[in-house]
């Protein structure tokens, strides 16, 4: 975000804020969340540790552990500028993608669980029963739902109505 009004770092913080309490309704933490929120409006090209702290409030080793993770989780990265000695934390410009590959590859390894566990669990019973819907679940979505395809198709249609050609047109999409 480059508007260093007053009202804008107030939007940031509000939005950061925001964000930290939706992340956290899929079982993150809500700083990690907040971290992840103040990333996604930057566009200074990254946002140190320290500067972390300041803007959000928060200790250093709190922001260290979250920035961790959110490395780790592939949803920022961390870089450094020539000549400086500063990480510098970034989101690139379509995490949401990276978001789907990890969870991908997290559908994978559940399937193969599960797999694994058809082996040793007897047919018949309950557990069977529910490992083998967990096998097919997991299945369906890595065989049969290919949302990284989706996402693509959908990102180039809305570049393309986005585009000043359909601007002039009165056809470019309207954000919600």
């Amino acid at each position: 975000m480059s508007d260093d009004s007053t009202a804008g770092r107030a939007f940031r913080i509000e939005f950061s804020t925001r964000f930290g309490t939706m992340w956290a309704m899929s079982g993150a933490s809500v700083l990690e969340g907040r971290i992840a929120g103040y990333l996604l409006l930057d566009s200074s090209g990254g946002v140190t540790a320290a500067e972390l702290t300041e803007s959000l409030g928060i200790s250093a080793g709190t922001v260290s552990t979250a920035t961790r993770r959110l490395v780790d989780s592939g949803f920022v990265r961390r870089v450094r500028r020539p000549g400086t000695r500063a990480d510098r934390f970034i989101m690139d410009e379509d995490v949401w993608a990276g978001f789907l590959e990890r969870e991908y590859a997290y559908l994978r390894a559940q399937r193969s669980l599960a797999a694994s566990a058809l082996e040793r669990v007897a047919p018949g019973t309950d557990a069977h029963a529910r490992v083998t819907n967990m096998h097919d679940y997991m299945s369906w979505l890595i065989d049969d739902v290919d949302l990284a395809a989706a996402w693509e198709e959908h990102k180039a249609a809305l570049t393309q109505a986005r585009s000043p050609r359909a601007r002039r047109a009165g056809r470019a999409p309207q954000a919600d």
